[in-house]
């Protein structure tokens, strides 16, 4: 079975210094451009050591450099970049062609067993509240209801101040998700900063490996976000790769309940 990217355990992000961690998101950031790259090249336009970048691969799970660049190289032909939509307006084309990255990087990014942890971690818990801000809300509301109807108690929040007061009143048997692009969001992080305090589970859901939310939650997936929007002027980037991970996430869970 293949390993993800760089969806890596909470405990292990912890353990990365700043220029590793740094490292990290920018490789996030240039996934395209760095399967042709070379470690030098690599260290130049990041600005770190290539010792940096060698021992951030061996602590995500690879060899080295080179087997994180091969896997890379895999992943890349998932993705359709042939002209096989030839008939179609160009703009339109590279629209269509932008959603499939990001749907076919952010299922490259996930980990099956980090996946069956999160799992775990909604069966076991006995009530579930889900947090939300903004155009994430729509997946905060959409995965409550498809917890209730499996059965969860499960409870969604999008109000600043409603979210610090149910933090605060969690118990240790109790589950939090957060959903955030990128996971900087005031009240999500002072809601997880009192969640850790209390020990309280929290998953979070989001596209930045160096984010607040990330760093603090007990587990996050990753999802592939694209610099480009149609939007620019406004926050409203696509929300997509969050949705497809809480779609995953939520049929592995109806999947390992009916099994």
């Amino acid at each position: 079975m293949e390993k993800p990217l760089f969806n890596i355990p909470a405990t292990t992000y912890s353990s990365l210094s700043e220029s590793e961690r740094y490292l990290l998101e920018y490789i996030h950031q240039h996934l395209e451009e760095i399967a042709t790259m070379s470690i030098v090249t690599l260290s130049e336009r990041a600005t770190v050591s290539t010792a940096t970048i060698v021992r951030l691969m061996k602590k995500i799970g690879y060899n080295g450099y080179t087997s994180f660049k091969y896997r890379l190289k895999q992943d890349k032909q998932m993705i359709d970049y042939e002209d096989q939509l030839g008939n179609i307006d160009e703009d339109i084309k590279q629209a269509i062609k932008k959603n499939e990255e990001e749907v076919l990087k952010t299922i490259q990014l996930q980990s099956i067993g980090q996946i069956e942890d999160a799992v775990q971690k909604i069966h076991d818990a006995e009530k579930i509240y889900i947090f939300g801000r903004g155009f994430s809300e729509m997946i905060a509301k959409e995965m409550m209801v498809k917890l209730q109807v499996m059965g969860k108690t499960c409870e969604n929040h999008d109000d600043p101040n409603i979210i610090r007061i149910k933090s605060r009143k969690m118990e240790k048997n109790e589950l939090a998700i957060f959903i955030s692009l990128q996971g900087e969001t005031q009240e999500l992080v002072e809601a997880c900063q009192n969640l850790n305090i209390k020990q309280v589970t929290t998953i979070t859901l989001t596209t930045r490996v160096d984010s607040s939310l990330s760093r603090l939650s007990d587990m996050t997936l990753i999802g592939y976000k694209s610099e480009h929007s149609l939007f620019p002027e406004y926050e409203v980037r696509s929300r997509l790769s969050l949705n497809v991970i809480a779609r995953i996430l939520l049929d592995a869970y109806v999947i390992r309940t009916k099994g």
